[in-house]
């Protein structure tokens, strides 16, 4: 697997470029925005792991240079790494629903296993959230809004769908039964107005999308299920 590497501190560039070649990766490592939109056009890469803030703006030049990329090469798989939860980066990240996506919190790099898992499940067209941004997201619902509608227990299985769980997953984390959690799951897509779909993917997109919509688009659909 090819990887465009985007990070401006040296140690943590080197070391997650050590991590990925570990893994089997053919790493290509850059340190600012400039490198970063060269390598995406030339490498073509099978996953862009990119840092949002970048040199010479230090604002949002990675993200923007692996957007700009993914317009030119619809669905490219890309994780990106922030310092802090943004929940606009992670909305930017999501606005064409196609490809692998993923949002880490670079504490998280820390622990190999679920970094090297994380680059995978997006290079192979996953979605993969961080629990800290997704709690955001649930966090800023205002009160009254289509999410308060669901109960304690639905909103800890939403919080887990969007983290990109699978069913199975959910019920070991809360300790019942699949079937409980595929119940959960319709009432939430129900209560939601989302349609039920078997593609993992799609589902994580589709709940995110609707976790960052603007207030007054989010009336549920009466679905019937």
């Amino acid at each position: 697997m090819r990887v465009v590497l985007a990070e401006d501190l040296a140690l943590l560039r080197d070391g997650l470029t050590r991590l990925l070649t570990a893994s089997g990766c053919d790493v290509v490592a850059v340190g600012d925005g400039p490198s970063l939109r060269r390598a995406l056009a030339e490498q073509e890469p099978d996953l862009a792991v990119v840092d949002v803030r970048l040199p010479p703006s230090f604002t949002d030049e990675g993200l923007r240079a692996a957007i700009e990329a993914r317009g030119r090469r619809p669905g490219m798989p890309v994780l990106v790494l922030s310092q802090y939860v943004e929940a606009l980066y992670a909305r930017e990240l999501l606005a064409d629903g196609r490809g692998g996506v993923g949002y880490l919190l670079k504490d998280r790099v820390a622990d190999i296993e679920t970094f090297v898992g994380a680059a995978r499940t997006v290079a192979g067209g996953g979605t993969v959230m961080d629990p800290q941004v997704v709690e955001q997201m649930l966090a800023v619902q205002a009160p009254g809004g289509v999410v308060s509608r669901l109960s304690p227990r639905e909103l800890e299985v939403l919080e887990l769908m969007a983290q990109g769980r699978s069913n199975a997953a959910i019920a070991e984390k809360l300790f019942v039964a699949e079937k409980s959690v595929s119940k959960f799951s319709s009432g939430i897509f129900t209560k939601l107005g989302l349609e039920l779909s078997d593609d993992d993917n799609r589902r994580v997109l589709a709940v995110l999308a609707f976790l960052q919509a603007p207030q007054g688009a989010r009336a549920p659909r009466r679905t019937g299920v």
